[in-house]
């Protein structure tokens, strides 16, 4: 099934998880060491890139690409809540792989979201999430700590499914 979804993305900053946080939203930036070397990184961004660090977080996956394409949109699904994404810019660099995604219209949120695996000098690997996003929806701005507390949830369980 085709996850393309006549859908616009809700944020004007495009691309802004590349660089500085726009001002306005809730920022996240954490990190996770997964090990050293290259095949740790390999694993761990063909992992990232083929959705399955998504599928181990709990999310059902319906993309448009098997892998994380600019362009492609993808809707997530978690406990009843369908979460249409469009991913914005891809990272494919020899030490830095990865991908953005930004919100769809009918997203809870209204932001993007950045997954990156990166290989240090030394050869030490680590995973970074950063993301903006407020509330996009009428129950998440009713519910923002509610909002808040599932991002970090889902923060944690997305660094934590590099492990496995």
């Amino acid at each position: 099934m085709s996850a393309r979804v006549a859908r616009e993305l809700t944020y004007p900053e495009i691309g802004a998880t590349a660089g500085e946080l726009p001002a306005g939203y809730r920022h996240v930036r954490q990190s996770i060491h997964l090990g050293r070397g290259e095949d740790t990184f390999l694993a761990a961004s063909d992992a990232l890139l083929g959705w399955d660090i998504h599928r181990r977080a709990g999310m059902r996956v319906d993309a448009d690409a098997p892998t994380a394409e600019s362009g492609s949109d993808v809707i997530l699904r978690w406990f009843g809540f369908t979460i249409p994404c469009r991913v914005v810019y891809v990272v494919d660099e020899p030490d830095r792989r990865g991908f953005a995604y930004g919100t769809l219209s009918g997203h809870p949120e209204s932001g993007e979201e950045r997954f990156c695996v990166e290989r240090g000098a030394d050869g030490a690997v680590q995973a970074t999430i950063t993301a903006f996003s407020r509330p996009g929806r009428w129950f998440t701005r009713l519910g923002d700590p509610i909002a808040r507390a599932v991002q970090r949830l889902m923060t944690r369980r997305y660094l934590g499914a590099f492990s496995g």
